[in-house]
């Protein structure tokens, strides 16, 4: 299960927002009870819920921007919304690092797309196929990976996706898109040193 969530003390309040599926915001209703907001599609599938006050709740000294998700925060969420008599679907959640070192098996050209290339990118998940726009994605490369459920520094959020036909779970990252000091400006993915080990945590500037 894909669970995101944010806190942003100085520009949203003492709030966590934890996202479940991503809705349209101008489609969507909302049920308060107590510190607890249930976020809604109009058909009443439930997309997130923000808990307020959420410094009474958890230890928020070191939240900025995405949280990283820990079984105790689950834990923690699970019995708030118990309390509310919120029934939730919390089990399954997926604690592993979101952007990782990747190994670049094969590299092959999109046949639908000239500047798209069709990569077999190995992660700590096993093999992945991921669409990549780069011009310097080459076979024999380790790179960084933001798998899906990934929170770029720019705010987009990484989801699985079919790209001309073909199917891409994650996304092959550039320097400037992790907000990495001194990046370059031209495009090109961020090829790793053979240093870095496949399937590692990957640290990211936000």
């Amino acid at each position: 299960m894909q669970i995101n969530a944010f806190y942003n003390r100085e520009g949203i309040g003492d709030v966590l927002m934890v996202l479940l599926r991503e809705g349209d915001r101008h489609h969507q209703v909302v049920e308060r009870k107590d510190d607890v907001a249930i976020v809604k599609s109009t058909t009443g599938k439930v997309n997130g819920y923000n808990v307020f006050n959420a410094s009474n709740y958890f230890d928020v000294s070191d939240w900025h921007g995405p949280v990283e998700l820990t079984a105790e925060l689950i834990e923690t969420l699970g019995v708030i919304l118990r309390k509310q008599n919120i029934e939730a679907e919390l089990s399954g959640v997926d604690f592993t690092p979101k952007f990782v070192v990747g190994y670049v098996k094969e590299a092959e050209k999109h046949p639908d797309a000239d500047k798209l290339s069709i990569c077999q990118v190995e992660t700590d998940q096993g093999m992945v196929q991921i669409v990549c726009g780069a011009p310097n994605v080459a076979a024999g490369q380790k790179v960084v990976v933001a798998k899906p459920g990934a929170v770029m520094p720019s705010g987009l959020i990484i989801r699985p996706s079919t790209l001309r036909g073909e199917s891409s779970h994650g996304m092959i990252c550039s320097a400037r898109e992790l907000n990495l000091p001194d990046a370059p400006q031209e495009k090109g993915i961020l090829v790793l040193d053979d240093e870095y080990e496949v399937g590692k945590a990957f640290e990211i500037g936000r």
